[in-house]
């Protein structure tokens, strides 16, 4: 069956090591969509902390950001919204009270408050990067619970990868089942991990399979390229899976097609081996 949609994480799979969109993967995404097939970003940043790469590549119209909590147009329009109860947000951060300094509460609004901390450690050598380019969108309150005076998008966490696992442990330990969904992001290079916590249901995987639905699209016409673990529910929903060659062992562990890595345009191969699978639409 003709691969009719795509859907490309960008960091670690999209963009390079250096966070650069190599010309090859630009090209290779226009020439498909050139021939009538959809391509979607799916990433777990904000949206207007993925604003910058879409302007990239102007002939994208989709992105679903925050884990699959938001999908929205390239202009900001949301198409499809699943924020998290302020109850359960509020459960969330009271069982991970220990790791309050790792933590923030993630909004979809614009302007300063996008993410809420407790306290910004300016100077943290981990985060300083991620708080300076963010620097408009983030707020602080204490205690913490004090933001949610709405439903959130998501609680975040980032820290090494030991701590992170262990604040993961401690949530699926202290919660109900299926009261929310974890996604993980791990970068062991940097001993850095990232933890998204989205209301029951949410990633993006339901994400792509409610976008593909809406499109009249099955699985089958599906294929999904990603790095981390947080893009494993969307490659188990793509009838055409691959990581890329810098993947985490974890996710090549699942057998499913390997490309090259970032940093050899893996995503321009991936897509240019699958053309011969794409049939040509007539021109509107």
């Amino acid at each position: 069956m003709a691969i009719r949609l795509i859907a490309v994480d960008i960091d670690g799979t999209l963009l390079d090591s250096r966070w650069q969109l190599p010309p090859d993967n630009r090209r290779a995404i226009a020439r498909a969509i050139a021939r009538g097939v959809d391509v979607v970003l799916a990433t777990g940043r904000r949206f207007d902390f993925a604003r910058p790469v879409l302007e990239l590549v102007p002939e994208i119209e989709t992105i679903v950001v925050s884990g699959g909590a938001l999908t929205k147009t390239r202009d900001g329009v949301s198409l499809a919204r699943r924020t998290l109860a302020c109850d359960v947000a509020r459960q969330i951060l009271h069982a991970t009270r220990p790791f309050r300094s790792d933590m923030g509460v993630v909004f979809d609004r614009h302007g300063p408050g996008q993410v809420m901390y407790e306290h910004i450690a300016w100077d943290d050598p981990r985060h300083q990067g991620y708080f300076e380019r963010n620097r408009d969108a983030l707020g602080e309150v204490t205690p913490l619970e004090a933001c949610l005076t709405q439903d959130p998008i998501q609680v975040t966490a980032a820290s090494s990868v030991e701590r992170i696992r262990a604040l993961a442990a401690c949530l699926l330990a202290r919660s109900r089942p299926h009261a929310f969904e974890l996604a993980l992001t791990e970068y062991p290079a940097r001993d850095l991990s990232i933890l998204d916590v989205t209301a029951a249901g949410v990633s993006k995987g339901s994400a792509l399979a409610d976008l593909a639905r809406s499109r009249g699209l099955d699985a089958a016409e599906v294929m999904a390229l990603g790095d981390n673990l947080n893009d494993r529910t969307m490659l188990e929903f793509a009838g055409v899976p691959v990581v890329m060659g810098n993947a985490s062992a974890e996710l090549k562990a699942f057998g499913w097609e390997e490309t090259a890595s970032n940093d050899e345009a893996g995503v321009a191969l991936a897509i240019e081996r699958h053309m011969l699978n794409v049939e040509v639409r007539s021109e509107k």
